[in-house]
C-alpha cells in the first residue's frame, strides 16, 4: 500500500521482528530549526546510549550540519534534506529529491526514526529511506498495522518528553531529560572578533534577545527597552543579542532605551552567541531557539510567551528558567520581577544554585 508521497507502509519494509542489537546504521529525521533540535538532544543522547556502536545519521535542514558537528558524541553523520512541498520549514528543491532518496536507500539503514511531527507527511518521507525497520510518531487514524515502534503523537506533551517517549518505544533508556549545549574554543575565538562585545569582559551583564523567527512570538521592542532601562538602573550592563537579520529589531530596542546598551546583533554563529551568553548573569528572551541554548548552558532566563504554549516549549528546569505566559500580553513589571528574583537567587556567592561562569576551553 502506498501513501500519497509514494512510500511503503512500515509493515511492507519489515524483514523480521525488530532487534535493537542488529541496528548498526540508524537514521533520525528531524528537519526543523534550532530550538526543535535542542529539544531532541536528550532523545539523541538516549539513542547513543542504546546503540553505542551504531552509526547515527541526522537528516535535517542544511543549517543543521553545524548542529551535528557540535553534537558528535551522539551524531556520526549528517545528510541535508532538500525539503518537500508538504513541509513549511524550507522551500523544497523537488528536483533534488530523487537523488536524495537514492542516497538514503544506498546507506542501507537498519532503523529510520521519524522525529518530525505527527507523521501525516513525514512517515511517508522516512518510509522511502528503505530502512529495515521504521519508527516514529503517528496519528491514531493513520497508524501502521504493526505499531510496535510507532507512538501516537502526544500533541500537548513537552517536546523533550515527547521525543523521549518515542525512543523509549524503541527500547532506549530515557532517564535523562537534561539539556546541553557544548562550547568549543572556536566559539570563544569567534566571540573575540566581535568588537562590540569586548567591553563586557569581567563586568556583570544581562542579555536581552528581542528577536524570533516568527513575528507573532516577539515581545514588543518598547517593552524590552523599558526592561533594559530598569536593569541598567540596578547596575547591570545591557547587551542586545541577535543574528544579522535581527539588527532592525535590536536597533529598535536600543533607540527606545534611555540607558546605554551594547548591541551585538551581527552575522555571529549560534556558537559565538552561546559564548557571549555563557558570560552573562541572565537572559530575557522570546520563545525562540536561544532560550534552549540558555537551558543547555544553565544560564538563568526569563522566557516570554504569549503566542505559544510554555507547557510544550519552556525549559523544563523551572527553578533556573521562568516562563511567563499571558495571551493578552506580558507586562514589563512582571518580567522585571522574575528577572530580579533570578539574579538574586543565582548571584555569585549567593549559596543558591549558582551557575559556574564559563570560559574558553583550554
Amino acid at each position: 500500500m502506498k501513501s500519497a508521497f509514494g512510500a511503503p507502509r512500515r509493515d511492507e519494509n519489515d524483514t523480521g521482528a525488530f532487534a535493537a542489537g542488529a541496528c548498526r546504521e540508524v537514521a533520525v529525521f528531524r528537519a526543523l530549526q534550532l530550538g526543535d533540535l535542542l529539544c531532541a538532544v536528550p532523545a539523541l543522547r538516549a539513542l547513543r546510549r542504546g546503540f553505542p556502536h551504531a552509526r547515527i545519521t541526522l537528516v535535517g535542514l542544511p543549517w543543521a550540519r553545524r548542529f551535528a558537528a557540535r553534537f558528535t558524541r551522539y551524531i556520526d553523520d549528517f545528510v541535508a534534506f532538500p525539503g518537500a512541498p508538504e513541509l513549511p520549514e524550507q522551500s523544497a528543491d523537488v528536483a533534488a529529491l530523487p537523488a536524495f532518496f537514492t542516497d538514503m536507500r544506498a546507506r542501507r539503514f537498519d532503523l529510520a526514526v521519524q522525529m518530525h511531527g505527527d507523521g501525516t507527511h513525514t512517515n511517508a518521507i522516512v518510509g522511502r529511506f528503505g530502512a529495515r525497520w521504521n519508527a516514529g510518531f503517528t496519528r491514531p487514524d493513520r497508524a501502521p498495522s504493526d505499531r510496535r515502534l510507532f507512538v501516537g503523537y502526544p500533541a500537548r506533551m513537552h517536546d523533550v518528553r515527547r521525543n523521549l517517549r518515542l525512543v523509549k518505544a524503541i527500547g532506549m533508556p530515557v532517564d535523562d531529560e537534561s539539556p546541553e549545549f557544548p562550547l568549543s574554543r572556536g566559539d570563544f575565538e569567534e566571540l573575540a572578533t566581535l568588537r562590540s562585545a569586548q567591553t563586557l569582559l569581567d563586568r556583570p551583564y544581562v542579555c536581552l534577545h528581542p528577536g524570533a523567527r516568527n513575528p507573532a512570538k516577539r515581545w514588543p521592542a518598547e517593552r524590552f527597552a523599558r526592561l533594559g532601562d530598569a536593569l541598567h538602573a540596578r547596575g547591570y550592563d545591557v547587551v542586545l543579542t541577535g543574528c544579522d537579520a535581527e539588527r532592525p529589531i535590536t536597533h529598535a530596542v536600543a533607540s527606545a532605551m534611555r540607558a546605554p546598551c551594547v548591541d551585538t546583533a551581527s552575522p555571529i554563529s549560534v556558537g559565538g552567541l552561546a559564548a557571549l551568553l555563557a558570560g552573562a548573569r541572565l537572559l530575557v528572551t522570546n520563545d525562540t531557539g536561544v532560550s534552549h541554548v540558555a537551558a543547555g548552558l544553565r544560564l538563568p532566563s526569563v522566557v516570554v510567551f504569549f503566542a505559544t504554549d510554555p507547557a510544550q516549549w519552556a525549559p523544563l528546569d523551572r527553578t533556573l528558567h521562568h516562563a511567563i505566559y499571558d495571551p493578552a500580553g506580558v507586562g514589563v513589571d512582571r518580567v522585571l520581577g522574575h528577572a530580579l528574583a533570578l539574579l538574586a537567587a543565582h548571584a555569585p556567592g549567593s549559596g543558591g544554585n549558582e551557575r559556574r561562569r564559563r570560559r574558553s576551553p583550554r
